[in-house]
């Protein structure tokens, strides 16, 4: 086919805003700034990736180095804040070795392809840290990325000989204090004065950045027979939430509850648009009539026999017009019309009924998710050049996050934050509503001396090449957005810092 997809991608041009330092409030050694009703001689910081510094795909030193705690915590020393530790990576390349072979892949640094178009590509290099080397904590820094909300909790989460059945956790396995301790166990032995708990994310986020291939638990409150990408119930949520702030506070801790944000509205969900496909109309008119007998007789035969309702075969329609198109998928919502298709009166054969067994157009409303970049318009088959992904062949589930499941992310993550509002609220904590501040940078931006920080994938400055996670520049305005919240709830006086100053994207391994 002559039509290909112009992926979204080669649409972007590197425009990195420029780093000026300007400061919000400008921090001097006068000794103006104060903690006011908090101790911050001993932060502790819980959570995820988030927490870890995690960008571009990886792990490494530079993330960490401008992970939000520890740019908290560079703060927090004007105001009496103490020594902040970090289990730091041994390299910028961000793989993980086990005994010598690599589990977790490098990051992403942005490259040209062949055609001139920009893009992520993991970086070429050779990992050194090992997590057989251990770096026995706890750490300041209690960051662990893939841990879901019960993972905190989870005896033997760092035990390294769990780590190839994926019974423990690669990066916790590497500063666990024991094989059987618990996160939250470390980091409430650090006795903290202050802390943050930012956990969550992840207990939606994998089901999400699947398209969906997982499993809504609610109503199950046995955890352990989750799989890796299935939505965590809200209720056993609440319960590994409650406890590990009871643990964090049982010293008369003060702290931050960090809420759920829109896990949809980042470039991950947003760089690809739902229209991706252009066609010509004579190219349009030629599908058309590929599909013609599919809408006009297969479809309504299979109302008749009471297979699916008008309502699925209203949206099962497919048909494309000149200009941009929406791509065809599977959707594992859909009725599997498979083996009907293959009896009478239809009588197609296995390959044509498998194509449109759950077959049906993207919507305006769902989300293509950033890796369908690289499958959309391709051709799997060299010998069947009008076999194109997205067009003649399906898009795979799991490239997108249709409405229906946006609705069981979008249900989950606001009875997370409902129950985080509450415990904030009952243990009088301050809490930071990251929702609506990710939501500011996705609609609006956000403004700064230097520019303007946005969503928008390589350029927005905001979010690093894995378009999920922040870049030094994005945990800088989430530094600024907690401190804020202290501020007003501690009465403190700790000054904010330039998000400006901060880097973004990297072209080169630094």
């Amino acid at each position: 086919m002559k039509n290909t997809i112009k992926i979204v991608l080669s649409l972007l041009i590197i425009g990195l805003v420029s780093c000026e330092a300007e400061f919000d409030n400008p921090v001097t050694s006068d000794g103006f700034y104060t903690s006011g009703t908090a101790n911050l001689s001993k932060f502790v910081s819980v959570g995820n990736s988030l927490t870890a510094g995690y960008a571009d795909g990886a792990l490494y030193i530079t993330g960490q180095k401008n992970s939000y705690p520890n740019i908290l915590a560079q703060q927090f020393a004007l105001a009496g804040g103490g020594e902040f530790t970090q289990p730091l990576m041994d390299d910028n390349i961000g793989g993980l070795l086990l005994s010598g072979t690599q589990v977790t892949e490098n990051r992403f640094v942005l490259a040209v392809n062949s055609n001139g178009n920009p893009g992520p590509v993991r970086l070429v290099g050779n990992p050194t840290t090992d997590i057989n080397t251990s770096v026995k904590g706890p750490y300041n820094n209690m960051g662990v990325p893939g841990a879901k909300s019960f993972h905190l909790l989870a005896p033997g989460y760092g035990n390294v000989a769990g780590v190839p059945t994926g019974a423990a956790n690669p990066y916790y396995a590497r500063f666990a204090s024991s094989s059987t301790s618990t996160v939250i166990e470390d980091a409430a032995s650090l006795n903290p004065s202050f802390f943050s708990l930012w956990i969550g994310n992840n207990d939606i986020l994998s089901y999400a950045t699947s398209g969906g291939v997982g499993v809504d638990q609610l109503g199950n409150y046995d955890p352990s027979s989750y799989g890796s990408n299935d939505i965590t119930d809200p209720i056993v949520f609440a319960g590994a939430y409650s406890a590990q702030v009871n643990a964090l506070t049982a010293g008369g801790a003060k702290g931050v509850l960090i809420n759920i944000a829109d896990v949809t509205s980042i470039p991950y969900f947003t760089t690809v648009p739902a229209q991706s496909i252009p066609l010509d109309a004579a190219t349009a008119a030629a599908l058309n009539a590929q599909f013609a007998a599919y809408n006009t007789q297969a479809l309504p035969g299979l109302v008749s026999f009471g297979v699916i309702t008008a309502a699925e075969a209203a949206l099962r329609q497919v048909n494309f017009s000149a200009g941009m198109n929406y791509p065809i998928m599977v959707d594992d919502n859909l009725t599997d019309i498979g083996g009907y298709l293959q009896g009478p009166p239809f009588n197609l054969d296995p390959l044509t009924a498998g194509l449109l067994s759950q077959l049906r157009q993207v919507k305006a409303n769902d989300l293509i998710v950033l890796t369908a970049a690289s499958v959309l318009g391709t051709t799997p088959d060299p010998g069947n050049p009008q076999f194109v992904i997205g067009v003649s062949i399906p898009l795979e589930d799991q490239y997108v996050l249709s409405n229906i499941e946006q609705g069981y992310v979008a249900n989950a993550s606001s009875a997370y934050n409902a129950t985080i509002n509450a415990i904030a609220a009952a243990n009088d904590l301050g809490y930071v509503d990251a929702k609506t501040a990710l939501a500011e940078v996705a609609n609006q931006g956000v403004s700064y001396d230097g520019g303007v920080l946005t969503s928008k994938f390589v350029t927005g400055g905001a979010f690093s090449l894995d378009g999920v996670h922040p870049t030094p520049r994005g945990y800088a305005y989430t530094a600024n957005t907690i401190i804020d919240v202290i501020n007003a709830k501690y009465n403190a006086t700790i000054p904010k810092v330039d998000i400006g100053s901060y880097g973004t994207i990297m072209v080169t391994n630094n």
